[in-house]
């Protein structure tokens, strides 16, 4: 005996699917449960989803504030703790860092923004840093150990 072969769905777990405008012997002929007038009702019927018959849409009726600014300058932060644990694993001290070595190193993810040093974290490490900016806290411990940073 195929016990497999033999499975069925059980009673009412399965619906069938509504077929609408199949003339008035399906149930649903005549107006295909569109109704009996309205837009809705009509062949070829669409409007935005957002759209509200005509009464003012939501999107208008809230008030708008702020703006943004196109002139901002958007940086890629590192801190000094990542620059600890990079140095300490890849034996970088008296090392020179550019752009394209935090890059390698994956400090940061892409050279087209600048890069900005933040002073979270301690440094134990002498480094000679390339970037576009840094905090005073990050300047201020780096050349305690000894580093120095250059401006771009």
């Amino acid at each position: 005996m195929n016990i497999l072969g033999n499975l069925k769905y059980a009673e009412g777990s399965r619906k069938k699917r509504k077929r609408v405008g199949r003339g008035e012997g399906s149930g649903h002929g005549g107006q295909a449960t569109r109704g009996m007038n309205g837009q809705k009702s009509r062949s070829g019927a669409k409007f935005k989803s957002w759209f509200e018959g005509g009464q003012m849409p939501l999107q208008r009726r809230i008030p708008k504030f702020g703006f943004t600014n196109i002139f901002k300058v958007e940086y890629q932060i590192i801190n000094l703790n990542a620059l600890q644990r990079i140095a300490s694993k890849y034996e970088l001290d008296n090392k020179e860092l550019s752009l394209e070595d935090l890059k390698k190193y994956g400090l940061i993810s892409t050279l087209k923004k600048p890069v900005k040093i933040l002073g979270k974290g301690d440094l134990k490490s002498k480094l000679i840093l390339k970037v576009n900016s840094f905090s005073k806290s990050a300047q201020q411990k780096i050349e305690a150990v000894g580093g120095s940073i250059t401006k771009l």
